[in-house]
């Protein structure tokens, strides 16, 4: 006798009883507040997956839109996106010189990473700070890295609140459109594999470039 066990469909029902719950919607904005803050006004924390995250909260909307509010969340994320840089530039412009070079921190603020960051400011000047917001591990050390080299601090601001709303907007919307598709809605387990295989992916990537560079070496 064999037993059909569906972890997906597990969750998804988990979910469903728990936005019933009166109040629990407002976990899910301190939850995914919480996440975008950390990720991107902590620098020591660039590997957290927010676009994936704020991409399922855009479906969760769709599935349950008497329970979460797009534009509430958009306004809601925007704001703390753009807090959270804030935050991020501070620390750059008082420890720029000094974190990378902690014994204990400079775990997680990789050469690589500062490097690649420095290349993209290099490149793409303020943009980078509306850029960096739309790629991993980027979005994080961009901010830290404009506020070492003594970016103007008006300047900071306007590309930082143009790129946190346009962040959380087109994450949050794009989940939004997916979740929308009505095969999408009958089969929401779908959406974790892709959330899981999306959030994966750039850490797999970059294992599998340190290896064969490695190789090369």
């Amino acid at each position: 006798m064999f037993i059909n066990l569906s972890v997906f469909g597990f969750f998804n029902d988990w979910i469903t009883h728990f936005l019933n719950v009166p109040g629990a919607h407002i976990w899910v904005y301190v939850l995914l507040g919480a996440i975008i803050f950390i990720e991107t006004g902590l620098v020591i924390f660039p590997i957290l997956p927010g676009d994936s995250i704020l991409f399922f909260v855009g479906s969760m909307v769709a599935l349950y839109p008497n329970k979460l509010s797009l534009v509430g969340l958009i306004v809601t994320m925007g704001l703390i996106a753009f807090i959270a840089n804030v935050v991020n530039f501070e620390i750059g412009r008082k420890f720029g010189s000094v974190l990378p070079e902690h014994p204990k921190l400079s775990r997680f603020l990789k050469p690589e990473y500062m490097d690649e960051a420095h290349q993209f400011f290099k490149k793409w000047g303020s943009w980078a700070i509306f850029l960096g917001r739309f790629m991993p591990i980027i979005r994080t050390i961009v901010p830290f890295t404009a506020g070492a080299g003594k970016m103007p601090h008006k300047k900071f601001l306007f590309f930082n609140f143009i790129g946190g709303f346009a962040w959380v907007t087109v994450a949050l919307g794009a989940g939004y459109l997916f979740g929308q598709v009505p095969f999408i809605k009958k089969n929401f387990e779908l959406v974790m594999i892709a959330i899981v295989v999306v959030s994966l992916l750039p850490a797999l990537l970059g294992v599998a470039k340190r290896y064969f560079e490695g190789k090369k070496a």
